[in-house]
């Protein structure tokens, strides 16, 4: 009789899925925590249409503005921004990330602020 070899079937080893926590020393970026802020305490509003009118009356004290917003927004904020002397801020993430900083379920290109509160906003954009 010929002896019949058997293949070994390779053990499925389970992934660990690795969660990382946050240390307490790891600070948030300050940017995050004054639009937190900004948006619990002061008065903001969210869209771009609504911050080309807010740019365009002068009425905003500062503008965030998502990194992937598209360009013809980006170029009238800036635009009108500089006409009035109000400051813009880059945000570094996109539009959702945005979105959730402020607490919201929904896409942010532009964030408005019209009332800091209790937030360091303003001093960020020096």
């Amino acid at each position: 009789m010929a002896e019949e070899e058997v293949a070994e079937k390779p053990k499925k080893t389970k992934k660990k899925r690795v969660v990382r926590r946050r240390k307490t020393k790891e600070k948030e970026n300050p940017l995050i925590s004054a639009i937190r802020l900004a948006v619990e305490s002061g008065k903001t509003e969210f869209g771009a249409r609504t911050g080309i009118m807010a740019s365009l009356l002068g009425k905003a004290k500062i503008f965030v503005v998502a990194s992937n917003t598209p360009a013809h927004i980006k170029d009238k904020i800036m635009e009108y921004s500089k006409k009035a002397g109000i400051p813009v801020i880059q945000f570094p993430g996109n539009t959702l990330e945005l979105g959730s900083v402020c607490g919201k379920p929904f896409s942010v290109s532009v964030l408005s602020v019209y009332d800091a509160g209790n937030s360091t906003i303003l001093e960020l954009a020096k």
